[in-house]
């Protein structure tokens, strides 16, 4: 793919207005929640994901979302219709959904972003004001390594950048290492590179790669920097499972920040959300879903706890 239609300038101060959400995935380790409507309506202490993460960007001042699709798609844009407001929405749909990762979901967005963004997942419930220091280009938000954290962590060097980027799940505990909270912001040069650098694991067939491969490969190399932004004192959580489903319910539950200041809604669109989330799909009170958790096993065939997310 040719890129010379990107805009060269520099943003590096300016207060990034665009994210970009990865919410193509099945989200199959929240079945049986996800049969019915995609992971990001999973509901924390009665709220969609998504419509936190939609507040939070409102809240934040961003302007545009740019949505990848992929998993009953007419869900999240009937949801979004009706809480959007003036934040305009894109969406880029991902065809082969069912069988490529994150990195295809990202490599999709290339075309549709040209400007310095904020990408996000769509599993990842966090408190307003985390994304504060998130707003300018080339962050990475990070918290230091707790016992029941899995998935990549980086190191900081003693200037406090982003260093030795691992992705993957390490057995052995490491105080001095931080986990990566799945939020990055990039600069349009940045962004230049990461597109090159996709181009060639897709050309490759490596479309069941992560994002974060290339991301630490750039890292390694000097090609990419990210400067950290500590997300430790403030409450947030990936929900991949149903286990992590409870314990986000548990963080969250009657949280005044979420609880209060909620939108009034109107008669149509109340059923619009109805009509995207029939089921509720809340706390884990359903006999499916607590029989589901009781299945739920620690070694569920990955290196680590990304599964779904493209």
């Amino acid at each position: 793919m040719g890129i010379s239609h990107f805009n060269h300038g520099n943003h590096s101060n300016t207060s990034i207005t665009t994210a970009v959400l990865l919410a193509a995935g099945r989200g199959s380790r929240l079945q049986p929640l996800t049969d019915d409507a995609p992971k990001c309506l999973t509901e924390i202490d009665g709220i969609p994901i998504l419509e936190r993460q939609v507040r939070c960007l409102h809240q934040r001042g961003f302007k545009r979302l740019v949505v990848v699709v992929g998993y009953l798609e007419h869900r999240i844009r009937e949801f979004l219709d009706a809480w959007s407001d003036d934040l305009r929405i894109d969406y880029v749909v991902s065809p082969h959904y069912r069988t490529t990762n994150n990195i295809y979901s990202l490599w999709l967005a290339r075309e549709a972003v040209r400007e310095p963004f904020l990408l996000l997942e769509c599993d990842l419930v966090f408190e307003p004001f985390l994304l504060r220091d998130m707003l300018l280009p080339d962050k990475m938000a990070v918290a230091r390594v707790q016992p029941w954290m899995m998935g990549s962590t980086v190191s900081l060097d003693p200037l406090r950048r982003i260093t030795d980027f691992r992705v993957g799940h390490s057995e052995v505990p490491d105080d001095s290492r931080y986990k990566t909270v799945n939020i990055y912001s990039l600069s349009l040069p940045s962004w230049r590179q990461v597109v090159e650098r996709l181009d060639r694991r897709i050309s490759a067939g490596k479309v069941n790669d992560y994002y974060e491969a290339v991301f630490a490969e750039m890292v390694a190399d000097g090609s990419l920097s990210f400067e950290p932004v500590f997300f430790d004192d403030g409450r947030w959580y990936e929900v991949d499972t149903l286990a992590d489903l409870h314990e986000a319910e548990r963080l969250f539950s009657k949280h005044p920040d979420w609880s209060s200041h909620r939108r009034e809604l109107g008669k149509s669109e109340i059923q619009t959300l109805h009509r995207t989330s029939p089921s509720r799909i809340g706390p884990v009170d359903s006999v499916g879903a607590n029989r589901a958790l009781q299945r739920e096993t620690t070694d569920e065939n990955d290196q680590y706890k990304k599964h779904d997310r493209s």
